[in-house]
């Protein structure tokens, strides 16, 4: 046999001892561990948060400021637990929610048309009511048309996921909206933001980026909902039109409240508002009822009509709720009774009642949100609670939701409330927070021990 060569016997004796093994190599293969099924909704991503938390706050004794049940209408005063309360956690800007004339406007509608128009638009749910409110919203807005949608967190999802493809960047504030996100993930398109209110970085995005994509599209809040803070408008159409871009501006609670009639920030700013391509707003709060909009040129109201899968397979506005837009519209429009300046009163008061008092009220600049940055969660939803014991409601704002050390109260203003119930309750908070604040070292230790 030469070196290095087997033997025919060795070589029949190798493949067969090969071949034996071959089978358990092929079976061991073939069945990888068993993958695993879960089934149980415990398993969701998040839920162990969730769970610990519950039980941390079981632990430490403190009851849920979430879900809160309104034994009533919640204007600037509610009920909760039978107990009266001034209520700073509604979005009724204007009190039209329980206006006369906007719940007699809903009573009519449901006599005459029922309470659902039964079907998509686009197939047999169109109504006269749908392209009434419609006229009126972009009538408010002074551009050509509007489209409305069932939902205000739907209109974001619908219209950004629609106009814009994965050759498109879109470009938005870090204090976004969810809405907005989830439209532009939807999309495919790539999302970027840029600091909050921070347009010297917005530029600078633009500058670089602007020529890599087919469209770009400029996202922002007007009235941002957790720091009660403005745009600076002329800038962002100035970059807007110099770059090539489209501008949506979401006045979810801008209108009603921004500009010395409630027509917001395009009023504020003193732009035409056609310089802004889409307006995008909610009939939730100053409207008194439900369901977003849409407004901005003929074309673009066409488009999604016709093609945003969240308007053409959703069913349309039900008559009580448009008529109640619709009729709050109006009254906002008219604005016989001063409200919107009787709101922009009671906002500066609580603001400088606050700042007088040594609250963190952040950015704020007085227009019906008034934050009350505590910087801690356990104490956002403790100081919530010791409101709530004396007769104050206002809602915390915790991790996730903003930064840990953002935590903080949110407190709406209306221009219902009175000067004795904003004194009232900065005082009142004011009090209760230093008293907590004393409390903080064996309150951080609780926290320590109910985290584990």
């Amino acid at each position: 046999m030469s070196k290095g060569r087997l033997s025919d016997a060795a070589l029949r004796s190798l493949i067969s001892e090969v071949r034996g093994k071959a089978p358990a190599a092929a079976a061991t293969a073939a069945a990888p561990e068993p993958r695993r099924h879960d089934t149980a909704f415990e398993t969701l991503p998040g839920y162990d948060t969730l769970r610990m938390q519950r039980a941390a706050a079981d632990l430490l004794g403190i009851p849920s400021p979430f879900f809160r049940t309104h034994e009533k209408r919640a204007g600037a005063v509610s009920r909760i637990a039978g107990q009266q309360v001034i209520n700073f956690a509604s979005y009724d800007y204007l009190g039209l929610n329980g206006h006369p004339a906007v719940g007699a406007a809903a009573k009519a509608a449901v006599d005459e048309f029922g309470t659902s128009v039964s079907a998509s638009r686009l197939v047999a749910g169109e109504r006269p009511f749908h392209a009434a409110l419609e006229r009126r919203l972009a009538e408010f807005h002074g551009v050509e048309d509007a489209v409305v949608f069932v939902s205000g967190h739907a209109t974001n999802v619908a219209a950004i996921g629609q106009i814009t493809r994965p050759a498109d960047l879109i470009l938005h504030d870090a204090l976004i909206h969810n809405s907005v996100i989830t439209g532009a993930q939807l999309s495919g398109a790539q999302r970027r933001s840029f600091p909050h209110n921070d347009l010297d970085t917005l530029e600078a995005i633009l500058a670089a980026e602007r020529d890599r994509w087919q469209r770009v599209l400029i996202v922002v809040e007007s009235l941002y909902s957790m720091d009660g803070d403005i745009i600076d408008l002329p800038r962002l159409v100035a970059l807007k039109q110099r770059f090539g871009a489209w501008l949506m501006v979401d006045e979810a609670h801008g209108l009603g409240v921004l500009g010395p009639t409630g027509r917001g920030i395009a009023e504020v700013a003193g732009i035409d508002p056609r310089q802004v391509d889409i307006w995008m707003g909610t009939m939730s709060k100053t409207l008194a009822s439900c369901g977003g909009y849409i407004a901005g040129p003929a074309a673009l109201v066409e488009y999604l009509k016709l093609m945003a899968s969240g308007f053409v397979y959703s069913v349309g506005m039900p008559a009580p709720a448009t008529m109640a837009a619709l009729t709050a519209l109006e009254l906002v429009m008219a604005d016989a009774d001063g409200r919107v300046a009787r709101l922009q009163a009671n906002s500066r008061r609580f603001l400088e009642r606050a700042r007088a008092a040594g609250l963190d009220t952040g950015p704020a600049q007085g227009h019906a949100i008034i934050p009350i940055i505590l910087g801690d969660s356990l104490q956002a939803v403790l100081l919530s609670n010791r409101l709530l014991e004396r007769g104050i409601n206002v809602s915390p704002i915790v991790h996730p939701a903003v930064p840990e050390k953002s935590a903080r109260l949110r407190c709406f203003v209306t221009s219902e409330h009175t000067s004795d119930q904003i004194d009232r309750a900065v005082a009142i908070i004011a009090e209760e927070w230093e008293a907590l604040r004393r409390e903080a070292p064996a309150m951080a230790r609780l926290g320590a021990v109910a985290r584990g």
